[in-house]
């Protein structure tokens, strides 16, 4: 099993999501090559990381991220929601995550958008990593097309990948049209067939969310340049270690997660 694992908005299986502690402690596996994070804009234009449009899930906040200064942002507890330890971790801006990241991990960076929200993201996305030049070590992500065409007109040269969790007739057109070269999708929604005919046409694969072991050597069976999105790299990296899929009786009665 060589397949990369991609941190899903860092270890957030134990850390909270999208916040430094949780793409520290993931940049602390030596085998992690990836992280996954999410990234809209406060009021006054500065990408900040952050998955949910509301603040209320994991922060103290109320309301839309975008109706709040990033100055207001910051006043927010981003940990205390995961555990008492995390009390005080912040909503971190993209630039502090880049620097984190650079020179140790690549970075999938999602455009949380859609048609009434964050035109401008993507150029702004574009511009921090621009001037750290790490072009290479990043691709855009997105649900919504828009996000990923202006994401090709700010940057052409960076790599673009469709968010999809379904399997719809026109899939490969849509690929085509946003210029992506990858496609990030659901786990169940795919089969050997699929996965080895996609990336035959030349295009890499994200499944997520993939926390069980099981699944994670049934689909690294499937392909082994197959990237599995994960909350939880340390059991990515006991999967690794585990007997053949084949082998199923010698490791099936120790998985029960």
């Amino acid at each position: 099993m060589n397949n990369r694992c991609v941190a899903h908005r860092g270890f957030s299986g134990a850390a909270p999501e999208n916040t430094l502690a949780a793409i520290r402690l993931a940049a602390k596996i030596p085998e992690v090559e990836w992280i996954e994070i999410d990234v809209q804009l406060s009021s006054d234009g500065v990408p900040v990381v952050i998955h949910d449009f509301k603040l209320g899930r994991t922060t103290d906040g109320s309301g839309e991220v975008r109706e709040r200064t990033l100055e207001q942002l910051k006043r927010l507890d981003a940990g205390r929601w995961k555990s008492r330890l995390f009390a005080g971790e912040r909503i971190p801006t993209l630039d502090e995550v880049l620097d984190e990241a650079q020179g140790r991990l690549k970075i999938n960076i999602e455009l949380k958008t859609n048609a009434e929200r964050y035109a401008g993201l993507a150029a702004q996305a574009v511009k921090a990593v621009a001037c750290r030049g790490m072009e290479r070590d990043v691709v855009f992500t997105s649900f919504e097309p828009q996000a990923l065409q202006e994401a090709r007109e700010a940057a052409p040269d960076i790599r673009r990948g469709l968010i999809i969790d379904a399997r719809p007739a026109d899939l490969e057109r849509r690929l085509e049209d946003c210029g992506c070269t990858l496609l990030s999708i659901g786990h169940g929604r795919v089969d050997t067939h699929f996965v080895r005919s996609t990336i035959g046409r030349g295009i890499d694969i994200m499944v997520w969310t993939v926390d069980n072991l099981r699944r994670m050597r049934e689909l690294a069976s499937m392909h082994p340049d197959l990237m599995i999105c994960t909350n939880r790299p340390d059991r990515w990296l006991l999967a690794k270690k585990l007997p053949a899929v084949g082998e199923r009786a010698v490791w099936r009665r120790w998985m029960g997660f």
